[in-house]
């Protein structure tokens, strides 16, 4: 949940995302903080160097988490936790991050320490999540599984 409010912060967005907005606050970000307006090097360029790495990781960050990403990966996010099951799972403060099956791993956001006892403890982990953490706490795609697994058998004879 920090890493959301410090990144809405930064973008000035209060309430709900939206992407029209996000795009609007990252350009003008971006060519505030650019290294390339501070060309004798120093302090201040190397102060925009990481600012610019800070603007662009909240971007994609909070871009993944805007209601038209979601509502794009809608049917991919319901057929994944409906159908796979999960193969990792870590909790560090109140982030929770799964990673299913097919290598998805998602971060849901404000899951605290009792809940995830819980979740360790549950006789069936996965009904567990699909009844209290898939769709009921703020969550986001971290990284993405391995989409070709097709291997080339050419060249084998």
């Amino acid at each position: 949940m920090k890493r959301i409010k410090e990144f809405k912060k930064m973008f000035g967005v209060e309430g709900a995302l939206e992407l029209k907005h996000l795009k609007k606050q990252y350009r003008s970000l971006v060519k505030e903080w650019h290294p390339d307006k501070f060309p004798d090097g120093g302090e201040k360029a190397l102060e925009a160097e990481a600012m610019s790495r800070k603007i662009i990781e909240g971007y994609h960050f909070l871009v993944s988490m805007a209601p038209e990403t979601k509502e794009a990966q809608k049917e991919e996010y319901t057929e994944l936790t409906t159908n796979s099951g999960i193969q990792d799972l870590a909790h560090k403060g109140l982030l929770l991050e799964i990673t299913f099956l097919n290598g998805d791993t998602y971060e849901y956001f404000g899951v605290n320490g009792q809940l995830f006892n819980k979740f360790l403890n549950a006789d069936n982990q996965y009904r567990f999540a699909k009844r209290k953490v898939f769709n009921a706490f703020p969550y986001r795609k971290a990284k993405s599984g391995a989409t070709d697994d097709v291997e080339s058998s050419e060249g084998d004879s």
